[in-house]
């Protein structure tokens, strides 16, 4: 199996990121990934498949993701069912560290229990 195949479900998560610049290229038995996504939030979704496919510390893969922006770490958009708890959760693992993202986001919120479907809501970096 060539490695672009063995990594192909790592393109398709970088493809549906839209990765810019991407650069993809099978080099003496290593599959070498480049190309930039909006933030940091996508670059551990693509290493997180990276892992799952070619393990903790793959050596047939070199991948350099870069992201656009270091000022938050993913904008999450509010979909029906969504509670500022539930994506602390998804998040951070912890609803209850739903007030980061209701004090990163007063400029649009004025109540943490008043979220609205479509609202982009940035999720700061979990320090």
């Amino acid at each position: 199996m060539s490695l672009i195949m063995k990594y192909g479900p790592v393109m398709d998560i970088a493809n549906r990121f839209g990765m810019k610049d991407a650069s993809i290229k099978e080099e003496d038995g290593v599959l070498k990934v480049y190309g930039v996504v909006h933030d940091q939030y996508m670059k551990n979704k693509i290493w997180d498949k990276i892992k799952e496919i070619g393990g903790e510390m793959p050596t047939d893969i070199q991948a350099d993701i870069r992201v656009e922006t270091t000022d938050y770490y993913h904008i999450h958009e509010v979909v029906s069912g969504d509670t500022l708890g539930k994506i602390a959760k998804h998040y951070y693992g912890d609803a209850g560290k739903y007030p980061k993202i209701f004090d990163a986001n007063r400029d649009q919120l004025d109540n943490p229990d008043l979220i609205k479907v479509g609202q982009k809501l940035k999720i700061p970096f979990d320090d």
